[in-house]
């Protein structure tokens, strides 16, 4: 029992292990390789490093390996670059268009939604180490928690650009010709935050292990 009990995240990070080793043969552009996955291997090596001194529950490694491997794959093609024609199509078809505008690549787009399913283990650990109060105090630092992640990335983002040159920095920013492509991205952020708050609120135990 104890052995399959950290079967899940085992099997999980091998998985994007090996995704990620595969994705570093040949990206688009080796700089911005190192520009889109330093900032995925550090989370990644923080979860390998704290793992003795708390584990998060199945599903929270199931939501954070989702959108990691889901960002390497941006890492290797470039985020604007992504063969993604058949989820920009789906997605134009829902009339998101402020959102998901039609005719963009919206990989991108849909990688900030995805960027809110750590709310959910933010809740949940602020939960088990008593943090907070109750589930609805734990929920919103997850959401705020997010959305101070999501502001202070996008200005990351924007001194990057500026430094890296007009490709690097084009590709990396992935503006896409949007203006409000921050605030949008922001927005995202913090919707995909509210969706799995849900989530952690509907589960009968907050850690479901």
């Amino acid at each position: 029992m104890e052995k399959t009990k950290h079967l899940f995240p085992a099997v999980l990070l091998a998985i994007y292990l090996v995704e990620m080793l595969v994705l570093a043969i040949n990206p688009y552009n080796r700089a911005l390789w190192w520009a889109e996955n330093l900032p995925v291997m550090i989370p990644v090596a923080l979860l390998v490093l704290t793992y003795k001194s708390y584990r998060f529950s199945n599903f929270s490694y199931f939501l954070m390996a989702f959108f990691l491997m889901f960002h390497t794959v941006g890492g290797h093609f470039s985020f604007s670059r992504v063969p993604f024609d058949f989820f920009n199509d789906l997605l134009a078809k829902l009339n998101m268009d402020f959102l998901f505008p039609n005719g963009r690549n919206n990989f991108d787009r849909v990688g900030h939604y995805l960027v809110g399913v750590f709310a959910y283990p933010i809740a949940e650990l602020a939960l088990a180490k008593r943090w907070v109060a109750n589930r609805w105090v734990a929920v919103v630092l997850g959401i705020f928690a997010i959305g101070f992640w999501g502001a202070l990335y996008e200005v990351i983002e924007m001194i990057f650009a500026v430094n890296a040159g007009s490709t690097n920095g084009t590709d990396f920013l992935g503006a896409q010709g949007d203006i409000w492509d921050a605030q949008k991205d922001m927005a995202l952020d913090i919707l995909g935050a509210l969706t799995v708050s849900v989530l952690f609120l509907l589960r009968p135990s907050a850690r479901g292990r």
